[in-house]
């Protein structure tokens, strides 16, 4: 057992608490786990960069388990390793917790990984605490989301309390997701997987991030048709490598029909589509998951109302699967 917050765990140990306790819950994790969304502006101010990176990077590890759901318990636990309180840089706190993640040592034995692939499993190390926490919660189903994802948390912590604190925190950091299904649902989940990563002209592709060419050479990330390449090669489909050919690998879709993961287009000459020298993918509420320029970084960001992209916004498509890259 993983334990943080000690007060309440020797009163709350017994199973049957957790059965009567649920059993007064409705779906009482409703909304987290797997339908957890971008960080919002609180999660990008409040969690530090490679905090946040390995709390997304780690959700991936368990398929349904929500990456706010792990930022949430890193916040309690640790303030994502900025607390001076024993045990969350050197020591053990009363209960024998230690490490970002509040880790016991015997359960650290069992569930503890090497996030960063340094030979070393240490609870103190936060990409390994990270990564430890993603593989206990999901051996207690919280990726199965509801209930299970409930009892994975009190298990984390066996306190009622803590679940609602887990909870709670971990809906102010993601955005909602929006509604959607099928392949475009697929291409937005493979893409926000690589929010923060850097803009690299000529990177990325199916495979993933990779170092592109010319002002990209020395940079690891994507360029806006990488991305969508790589996005939507996850769902399934082949789409060509640049932005303007993109453009007719699918159906075109009026923008009062668009859905989340429909790809978004801007050219320089809106009446010539050979200008095309963007794409993102639509997120929803006027929103696109793009990659945006040098300098800048994978991020969600409002189409609907800028003036410039509303003035380069020459259409969309959805791709489709009879339709494959040339």
């Amino acid at each position: 057992m993983k334990a943080a917050a000690t007060a309440c765990v020797a009163v709350l140990a017994l199973p049957l608490c957790l059965v009567l306790l649920l059993a007064g819950q409705e779906n009482p994790a409703a909304g987290a786990g797997s339908a957890a969304g971008a960080p919002t502006r609180l999660a990008r101010t409040d969690i530090p960069p490679a905090y946040l990176r390995w709390y997304l990077d780690a959700a991936q590890t368990c398929p349904g388990l929500g990456w706010n759901i792990l930022a949430a318990i890193g916040k309690i636990e640790s303030d994502h390793g900025r607390s001076t309180a024993p045990g969350v840089k050197t020591g053990q706190n009363s209960a024998g917790a230690a490490g970002p993640m509040q880790f016991l040592a015997g359960t650290w034995a069992t569930y503890g990984v090497d996030g960063d692939h340094d030979g070393h499993t240490d609870r103190y190390n936060p990409a390994d605490a990270i990564y430890g926490a993603a593989h206990y919660l999901c051996a207690n189903h919280a990726g199965q989301g509801g209930r299970h994802l409930y009892q994975a948390i009190w298990q984390y912590n066996h306190a009622d309390w803590y679940v609602h604190k887990v909870l709670d925190q971990a809906a102010a950091y993601a955005t909602p997701t929006p509604t959607t299904s099928g392949r475009g649902a697929i291409a937005i989940k493979a893409a926000l997987h690589w929010l923060g990563t850097p803009y690299s002209w000529g990177g990325g592709g199916p495979a993933g991030p990779s170092y592109g060419i010319a002002q990209g050479a020395r940079i690891k990330g994507f360029d806006c048709s990488g991305l969508t390449q790589y996005a939507w090669a996850k769902a399934g489909i082949q789409l060509p490598r640049v932005a303007a050919a993109q453009y007719t690998a699918g159906p075109h879709v009026p923008r009062t029909q668009l859905r989340p993961g429909d790809l978004l287009f801007f050219a320089t000459d809106t009446r010539n589509p050979a200008t095309i020298h963007h794409v993102g993918l639509y997120y929803g509420g006027g929103r696109m998951i793009h990659a945006p320029q040098t300098g800048d970084v994978v991020r969600i960001s409002q189409f609907t109302g800028n003036p410039y992209r509303e003035r380069q916004y020459i259409g969309a498509t959805r791709p489709s699967p009879s339709r494959t890259a040339a």
